[in-house]
């Protein structure tokens, strides 16, 4: 498929958008590094960016040239995490209680809930609390917008075909630390999520998992990840809106100590991309 890509940007993400659309929506939340003005860690920049979905977004470049447009955000996971609801705020990190609803998950408890409390095992963020203005000034700046815009893209594509494929793009250590449930496993290459077969149905996420073992990657369904909130948000199997996360390991295309891209290796793995992404843009759902 040959498609002109219109580049759209605002202030809490960018689009590049196909003049003619498929079936797909891609979105990349956490492949930003850059700071925010107002963000003021105390922890080095090196812990924090153990936590980048490391060039993300451009291993995931070609999704519109196959019609599909790819979201990214422009604000950094350690600033705030997309991937969690809305009120997953630990309120240990607050000056006073926060006015709104406030739901502590499983990751809050261990300081990866929307607002990250640790960028690493024991290695805080931040040496002070945050108001609760702050968080609300994120939460309208970069959540919000980004979640209507996603939502906007899926909606898009499904009014156009009658059904539509998300896919959430991350990246993950190669091994599972103390914050993690797999806590000093080894992971496979590529691990694709549909939140046990709720947010899409098992027959597209073993399509996509073989696409990629086609790679000659080596894959996992479900473990260690099951997908979180930008794949639960939109989807609904029963009207085919189907929603799938993928996490690549970073050590198969980065030095993971570094923060620096393996030439080759990177170079192989977006080519290996972009022909999943274009099988993918042809399957029938």
């Amino acid at each position: 498929m040959i498609n002109n890509i219109q580049q759209i940007e605002q202030n809490a993400y960018k689009i590049a958008m196909p003049e003619t659309r498929g079936a797909l929506v891609f979105d990349s939340p956490h492949s930003w590094a850059e700071y925010p003005e107002d963000f003021k860690p105390s922890c080095s920049r090196d812990d924090l960016l153990t936590s980048w979905d490391a060039f993300v977004d451009e291993l995931f470049v070609a999704a519109p040239r196959f019609g599909a447009p790819l979201l990214i955000a422009k604000f950094p996971r350690f600033y705030l995490d997309t991937n969690r609801q809305i009120d997953d705020i630990d309120p240990e990190m607050l000056t006073a209680a926060f006015d709104g609803p406030v739901n502590p998950s499983s990751k809050s408890k261990v300081g990866m809930g929307l607002i990250r409390r640790f960028a690493l095992p024991d290695v805080a963020v931040y040496d002070h609390l945050l108001t609760p203005e702050q968080i609300k000034v994120r939460i309208e700046n970069c959540y919000m917008p980004y979640y209507a815009a996603l939502g906007q893209l899926i909606e898009e594509a499904y009014r156009q075909h009658g059904h539509v494929l998300h896919i959430d793009c991350h990246s993950m250590k190669s091994r599972g630390n103390a914050m993690n449930d797999d806590n000093g496993a080894l992971r496979p290459d590529i691990v694709v999520s549909d939140r046990d077969h709720t947010t899409s149905t098992p027959e597209v996420t073993e399509y996509l998992g073989e696409l990629f073992r086609a790679e000659g990657l080596s894959v996992g369904i479900n473990n260690p990840y099951k997908g979180a909130e930008l794949v639960r948000r939109y989807s609904d199997v029963s009207e085919k809106k189907y929603s799938v996360q993928i996490e690549l390991n970073r050590a198969i295309y980065m030095d993971e100590a570094k923060f620096i891209k393996k030439a080759g290796d990177f170079g192989a793995l977006q080519s290996s991309i972009a022909r999943v992404i274009e099988k993918l843009s042809k399957y029938p759902l």
